[in-house]
């Protein structure tokens, strides 16, 4: 192998540390507006007697977990460190994503049992048009730094970040056609839809599935690894 072949595969130290603290940043921002959001939520939930934006509000505290776990990981400024929590963060986001599946079933099944009548909330639309507005920018950017930076969990994180976006949409859905139309049943039918994406995305966190870190040391691939045109190995999907 000549020396122009040899290659580095990951991001230099200075670049890590830069993806890194981009990565504190939007997890800081997640942190604080779902926060926000989940108390708007169930205050607005309670007001209107309403399962779903309660359940909505739930969501966010769980994704507050999983976020906090992110920051938890990635509060360490040597690399090696947050290399060393990645699987602890990973099996943290993988619980929030199995409570996430458990409250939005839950909460479905209620709404589909027809357990109490909600009434038409403005402060719900208001909110769940916001969150998918804001929602979808903070995981695709956490998304881009953690494939970069080769972080199981932020991809991780990220993707539970764009799962709440299909749960804002979900609830914008059905909280309007309820207003409109008094169709209730159409919210909780998306959300178990939902609920079953989550289950998938906690498996694979759980087992380690997503974008494959490349060791700080690693430089050149060995003769026998195979990797695809973004340095990703069989069974990852950084590049996803």
């Amino acid at each position: 192998m000549t020396a122009e072949t040899s290659i580095s595969l990951g991001p230099s130290p200075a670049r890590r540390d830069a993806l890194a603290k981009r990565i504190r940043l939007l997890v800081a921002a997640t942190i604080t507006y779902n926060v926000i959001e989940a108390i708007a939520a169930i205050t607005a939930g309670t007001i209107a007697s309403s399962t779903a934006l309660i359940g909505f509000g739930l969501d966010s505290i769980i994704e507050v977990s999983s976020a906090a776990a992110v920051a938890w990981q990635f509060s360490a400024s040597d690399h090696a460190v947050r290399e060393a929590r990645e699987e602890r963060t990973l099996r943290i986001i993988a619980v929030s994503f199995f409570a996430l599946a458990g409250y939005v079933t839950v909460d479905a099944v209620r709404a589909l049992a027809g357990t109490g009548e909600a009434e038409r909330s403005i402060p719900g639309i208001v909110i769940a048009a916001l969150s998918l507005a804001v929602m979808p920018f903070l995981s695709a950017a956490q998304r881009k730094a953690g494939r970069e930076l080769g972080s199981a969990s932020a991809v991780a994180d990220s993707k539970q970040t764009l799962l709440c976006t299909y749960l804002s949409a979900v609830l914008l859905l059905g909280l309007v056609l309820n207003a409109t139309l008094g169709w209730p049943w159409a919210d909780p039918i998306a959300a178990l839809v939902i609920a079953a994406v989550a289950v998938k995305e906690g498996r694979d966190a759980w087992l380690g599935k997503g974008c494959c870190a490349v060791p700080a040391a690693a430089a050149v691939p060995s003769a026998g690894s195979e990797t695809d045109a973004c340095g990703c190995r069989p069974g990852c999907d950084c590049c996803n």
